[in-house]
């Protein structure tokens, strides 16, 4: 199996014997395993829910208070590499300011993640672009009357 991996200088380099968990960077390995956001929010302020070309259904659940995103859940039908995605997006925009959480790009993900491979670089579109419509509900819900 091949998969690259980054040289002391930063390089990337494929590698011909590409070992999961030796290869994959610490941060990767956590949200690629961690599942405490895997769950509903019950009563949104935003809810965005996307399927990629490739099958995966992401749906977002946001609440917000006071122009600072405080929660992000999600439930997916997808693959490992979209559970890293969607953690690491939950990760760096807790806390944020909204306009700060439109600033987020699918390019923070891959770089977040160190070693997402780059045939999955999908995942971390799907999760911002999901996220996107979240936003965008929320921003709706809070305007309309």
């Amino acid at each position: 199996m091949y998969g690259w991996i980054r040289d002391a200088a930063g390089a990337r380099i494929m590698k011909q014997e590409f070992d999961f968990w030796q290869d994959h960077s610490d941060t990767f390995l956590t949200m690629a395993y961690q599942w405490e956001r895997r769950q509903r929010l019950q009563n949104p302020d935003g809810f965005g829910r996307k399927t990629g070309d490739c099958g995966d259904t992401v749906s977002i659940y946001l609440r917000v208070r006071e122009g600072t995103i405080q929660e992000v859940r999600f439930e997916l039908d997808g693959c490992l590499n979209t559970n890293a995605c969607a953690n690491c997006l939950a990760s760096l925009v807790e806390g944020k300011e909204l306009e700060q959480g439109w600033a987020v790009t699918p390019d923070d993900l891959i770089s977040c993640l160190e070693t997402l491979p780059e045939d999955h670089y999908h995942c971390a579109e799907l999760a911002v672009g999901t996220f996107y419509l979240a936003l965008a509900d929320y921003h709706e819900r809070a305007t309309s009357p």
